[in-house]
């Protein structure tokens, strides 16, 4: 019987030759992702109390992201509450390199394959490397540090499949709000979501990364992308080893049992933006076309990696961020902005008016000193934009891609960035 590449995942964890979707099983944890917010300061204290330390440090990834750059006395604590346990246990520590999801596979932490567990909600991203990973909470978390097993319901998978290729201008995160849009927030069932297809296979690891990101905003507990060329040499850059990863057998067989099969045209998506408060409310960006916006954040574990950098600076490159808005930057990992620097992509932000910020996870959620303030209207490369989630509940988020956040922030209002796009792929005079 054919199977999907989750059932063979989460067989291999169990140590078992198959596993039925809705069976339930304990499946060895291959790894597991902490962070500032979430992790010592809510887990020490529950391992201190059953008495154990962690079943593998070797095996957990500590990261501080959330409450860097710890400029306030409740910041500054949980970060050096943070260090003292990574000193302690002898975690693989990144203090203050940038955004948990981003890290992890950036510094050769993930393989496919694996079966892991991340302190977040947004730990699906780790699917975009084939590994079957989901984010826990914290009593949970300090379950699986203690036993190195967690127990979970073996998931139907449902298969998004886009065919063809994007059109300039038109990305990840374009297709992921589409999605939230025709789908919903519940659309994934809490169960494995799967991408394929022509488009998805093009796309770089990095949109993979958006893609696999936001499977949290569709309702999935996962976003899987099977592994080939691109994932492996995206890992081994980090320092991953593969050679005794079979990753050439992670793929849904075909006649493997599905619970759902939707299909797209690529070529016939045109850029999307969310308006107020919710992913789902998504849309072709003509609809919203001439909404004034006064902040413009390029941010965020979907928004502010070295490609997405790089697509606004296709727009922003040699123009100015229009009187009245405030365009913000908090690129996602330091890696990823020492490389834009690099290659001038930073220093066109920067002479566009971009105002730098820590790589951290900042105004996303909710950190930070560069909150929303009172009827603030933005526009923002986060994957979310839930009511007061970014500053006061009187400010308005709306979500697009880096392109689309770029644009609006040199015209003042939501704008369809492909005005500013050339055919051959240079920004416009």
């Amino acid at each position: 019987m054919q199977t999907t590449l989750a059932q063979k995942i989460i067989a291999r964890a169990c140590a078992q030759e198959t596993v039925e979707p809705g069976s339930i099983v304990t499946a060895k944890v291959d790894l597991a992702m902490i962070h500032d917010s979430g992790g010592p300061r809510r887990v020490a204290p529950i391992l201190k109390e059953l008495g154990t330390g962690l079943f593998d440090p070797s095996r957990v990834v500590l990261i501080s992201d959330h409450f860097v750059p710890g400029d306030t006395e409740e910041g500054a604590k949980i970060l050096e509450l943070t260090r003292a346990f990574a000193r302690e246990t002898g975690v693989a520590f990144h203090d203050g390199e940038g955004i948990c999801h981003v890290i992890l596979p950036e510094r050769g932490h993930l393989k496919p394959g694996m079966l892991a567990v991340g302190g977040d909600s947004h730990s699906p991203t780790g699917g975009a490397f084939g590994a079957y990973m989901f984010g826990v909470g914290a009593t949970e978390m300090a379950g699986v540090l203690a036993t190195g097993e967690i127990w979970l319901q073996v998931p139907q998978t449902i298969l998004i499949e886009w065919q063809g290729r994007l059109g300039d201008g038109v990305t990840a995160k374009d297709i992921m709000l589409a999605l939230c849009g025709r789908l919903g927030m519940d659309g994934g069932k809490y169960q494995a979501v799967e991408y394929t297809g022509e488009a998805i296979r093009a796309l770089s690891m990095q949109e993979r990364m958006t893609l696999s990101n936001m499977a949290a905003e569709l309702g999935g507990q996962t976003g899987l992308i099977a592994p080939d060329e691109t994932t492996v040499a995206y890992l081994a850059a980090g320092g991953a080893d593969l050679t005794a990863t079979d990753w050439q057998r992670l793929r849904t067989g075909e006649g493997a049992p599905l619970l759902e099969h939707h299909v797209f045209d690529a070529a016939a998506l045109a850029p999307q933006v969310a308006a107020p408060h919710s992913p789902a409310n998504s849309g072709p960006v003509g609809d919203a076309a001439g909404t004034a916006v006064q902040v413009a954040y390029l941010g965020a574990c979907t928004g502010a990696k070295y490609e997405d950098m790089k697509n606004a600076a296709r727009v922003l490159k040699g123009r100015k961020v229009a009187p009245g808005v405030e365009l913000l930057l908090a690129p996602s990992s330091r890696r990823d902005q020492e490389r834009a620097a690099r290659e001038g992509i930073l220093g066109a932000l920067e002479e566009a008016g971009a105002k730098l910020l820590p790589n951290a996870c900042g105004i996303c959620a909710g950190y930070g000193t560069h909150r929303l303030g009172e009827d603030v209207t933005c526009i923002s490369s986060t994957a979310r934009n839930f009511k007061g989630r970014m500053g006061a509940a009187s400010s308005r988020v709306w979500l697009g891609s880096p392109f689309t956040v770029a644009a609006a922030a040199i015209t003042g209002h939501i704008t369809d960035p492909r005005e500013f796009l050339t055919a051959n792929g240079e920004a416009c005079a």
